[in-house]
């Protein structure tokens, strides 16, 4: 919802920052991608392994910038390629997953079975989002509604974690990641009906 009003409006933004960053020196868009993966790895290990949820949470705003960063500068520099975008989708699931694992083992660790089972739950939704546009783009149907993409929930995690909020916000994304995919269920029944 926010990714398709905004668009890409905020590329020249980002543009400058990464020029600050990294002193106007080239780098590719897929080592910032992969960057990405690595700082979803650090929320991952201070989630799960150190129950820092505020340092998590400044980690997943790093990690949600270097997200936008990989595709404003593919287009500024004119380096966007098929594997990019591939490389992309791959590492998004995996730095999405990662993060739900962490929660997950967060809440184990503090014995609460049923928060753990909720995240869970959120997970298996957070994973099908993405799988139902894929599929739905594969049959030629254009797939990017529903009221939970994926800069919805990073921003709900980083409430969550840079607040201490978890349990409201994982019930939320239990609850919304699922009902995105009933949408996208729904509109391409409609439009394969329409056909």
């Amino acid at each position: 919802m926010i990714g398709s009003r905004i668009g890409h409006s905020l590329d020249p933004l980002l543009v400058g920052v990464y020029r600050v960053l990294f002193l106007n020196r080239p780098v590719s868009p897929n080592a910032l991608t992969i960057c990405g993966l690595f700082l979803s790895l650090l929320v991952f290990y201070f989630v799960a392994v150190h129950d820092q949820l505020l340092v998590a949470g400044l980690f997943l705003v790093a990690a949600g910038f270097f997200d936008l960063l990989d595709g404003a500068v593919a287009r500024n520099t004119n380096t966007i390629s098929r594997f990019g975008g591939f490389l992309d989708s791959v590492l998004d699931r995996y730095s999405d997953l990662l993060v739900m694992f962490g929660i997950c083992i967060h809440f184990l660790r503090m014995s609460d079975l049923f928060y753990s089972m909720a995240t869970f739950f959120a997970a298996i939704g957070v994973a099908i989002v993405p799988y139902a546009r894929a599929r739905a783009e594969a049959a030629s149907i254009a797939c990017s509604n529903g009221v939970l993409e994926r800069p919805e929930r990073v921003m709900l995690l980083v409430i969550g974690l840079t607040f201490d909020v978890l349990r409201p916000v994982v019930l939320i994304l239990a609850v919304l990641a699922h009902v995105t995919v009933f949408q996208r269920v729904w509109l391409v029944r409609k439009a394969l009906k329409g056909q």
